[in-house]
């Protein structure tokens, strides 16, 4: 049930009503769409959808994933449109061929598209693609077009689910899925019509962003024709992906797609880049601004020359990052089914490659040990140690490495691993959660102090992650300090969707007596923030289950 509901709010909110045909050129000056919902409103409506969908245990919370699918959409969205635009890119464990966008720029990406591209320059042209549908507010204005007839909708909708629910009996589910698939059915329409519209814009603006960020502008036509060959040429039950529902792809747009990469090209230099984890291609237009300096080679004109300001090279990632191989295999292993069908999978791949499994699908088969735990976890750690010794700086091998040793009882060795990889990588997300969750796992009070005090410096830029909360109330426990914990279990709660759990543990938290003034005005300031979500959800009649069942 709560999967429907779900997939129903997301096709009404990224859907339309049918229109006029547009051009593709940028919205009118005078559209009102921006002043539908300010950017801040914006931001929380996706915000309160990326919860939901964790809530339902949808997304893929995995930090290694995430900072690579947000260095790559960062990339981009800072050489799009708009790049003032704040994106979320987020991972969603669905292996169904998919992405989308949504308001205050939120962008899913499913497993099942990384899966499917060859490499991380396709990615990264469907992420442009996205990120176009975002600084063009086309979900925005779509949003104006269509809370006519889609506010009716979604009330009928859910007036007859209620009534099914209430009606009980055998028959309450079939007429709760046809309440749904009637609604979903009007509004798939509506989105196949916004799509049409608006496609080729996005594709016009998405290729520049994939140019200017250094990737290889054949990708978007190249990942759409594979995707259209492979529907054509297989017959008898071929299940059309998603993306190409709502994204849909005809010759014209192909066509187009080449003549645009194309033309790119001409004004382009194939630059090639050894770096530790193989060799990086990039295009780079020498006409463009140097992206380690916004302003030009003049840089800033009000600064004397000898203070001009401009980003290292270091700082800012140009074209692929030279992960993707290990990023797919690591999202193979997080989001497959079953484990018996990620043995198969990789069965497949050995027997279907004239040389067996390449080194990053070999991590991705430790990675699958690591996880069974038990005798696979020694197979994994000679596997990780061996793929260590040929790539030594490979951040992905290395956390692994460390999770093995610790998990074989080389506590010793796996912590030196880990308090080296924070020396060269302070303050990095992954090293620091990956060696909380170890340390937690090791337990006792001196290895939760140890994680709490590695934690704390990220506290302050980590109100929005679920995994940091999660790991650092554990931490906390372990170290002692139980309110500490129970603050950071309540906003885990509230992210993982779940605003009425988090308000009652806040509220059970005022009551302890060894709450200080500080302690005590941060909780009061989270209740206040959380009630009015809490009271909107009452009135909707919508309930934390769990909560129903106490």
């Amino acid at each position: 049930m709560r999967p429907l509901l779900l997939a129903t709010a997301l096709t009404l909110a990224l859907a339309t009503p049918p229109g006029a045909a547009q051009d593709t050129k940028l919205p009118d000056i005078g559209s009102s769409a921006g002043e539908l919902l300010t950017p801040a409103r914006q931001a929380e409506y996706g915000g309160m959808m990326l919860r939901e969908l964790r809530n339902y245990g949808y997304l893929l919370d995995d930090p290694l994933i995430d900072d690579w699918l947000q260095g790559m959409g960062t990339g981009l969205g800072a050489n799009s449109a708009q790049p003032r635009q704040p994106f979320t890119f987020f991972m969603l464990k669905d292996r169904q061929i998919n992405a989308f966008a949504t308001l205050g720029g939120y962008i899913g990406v499913n497993a099942g598209l990384v899966l499917t591209a060859q490499r991380e320059d396709e990615v990264a042209a469907v992420l442009s693609h996205e990120i176009a549908h975002v600084t063009q507010q086309h979900v925005l204005r779509g949003v104006e077009r269509a809370q006519r007839d889609q506010i009716p909708i979604l009330l009928g909708m859910l007036a007859a689910v209620v009534a099914a629910q209430q009606a009980g009996g055998n028959s309450s589910g079939d007429a709760t899925m046809a309440a749904i698939t009637s609604g979903m059915g009007l509004m798939q329409q509506r989105q196949i019509n916004f799509t049409r519209s608006n496609e080729s814009e996005a594709d016009r603006l998405g290729i520049r962003t994939l140019a200017h960020s250094g990737y290889d502008v054949d990708a978007m036509a190249g990942f759409f024709e594979r995707m259209s060959a492979a529907m054509r040429g297989n017959e008898g039950g071929y299940s059309t992906p998603d993306f190409l529902r709502t994204h849909p792809v005809n010759i014209t747009r192909i066509s187009e797609a080449k003549s645009r990469a194309e033309q790119m090209k001409k004004d382009t230099v194939l630059l090639t880049t050894q770096t530790p984890t193989g060799v990086r291609q990039e295009r780079v237009n020498p006409t463009l601004p140097d992206i380690r300096d916004p302003l030009g080679a003049g840089g800033n004109p009000l600064l004397p020359s000898s203070l001009q300001l401009s980003l290292p090279a270091s700082s800012v990632a140009r074209g692929a990052s030279g992960q993707f191989d290990w990023a797919r295999e690591r999202l193979r292993v997080l989001s497959a089914p079953t484990p018996s069908e990620l043995v198969r999978e990789y069965e497949d791949l050995r027997r279907s490659q004239k040389d067996g499994l390449d080194d990053p699908q070999r991590y991705g088969v430790a990675i699958a040990q690591l996880r069974d735990g038990g005798s696979n976890t020694r197979q994994a750690l000679e596997d990780l140690q061996q793929l260590h010794a040929t790539y030594p700086d490979n951040l992905w091998v290395s956390l692994a490495l460390g999770e093995a040793e610790s998990r074989s009882g080389k506590r010793t060795e796996a912590n030196q691993r880990f308090d080296t990889l924070l020396q060269r990588l302070p303050r990095n997300r992954a090293v620091a959660l990956t060696y909380a969750q170890v340390l937690n796992e090791q337990g006792g009070a001196e290895a939760g102090k140890r994680a709490q005090s590695m934690l704390r410096p990220l506290l302050a830029r980590s109100g929005d992650d679920p995994v940091f909360q999660r790991l650092f109330a554990r931490a906390c426990e372990l170290a002692g300090d139980p309110v500490r914990a129970s603050e950071a279990y309540a906003e885990a709660a509230y992210l993982n969707g779940r605003p009425e759990q988090a308000l009652l543990q806040f509220e059970a938290l005022l009551k302890q007596p060894g709450l200080d003034y500080i302690s005590r005005a941060r909780v009061n300031a989270r209740i206040e923030s959380i009630m009015p979500t809490v009271l909107e959800m009452r009135r909707l009649g919508v309930r934390d289950p769990d909560m129903s069942r106490n």
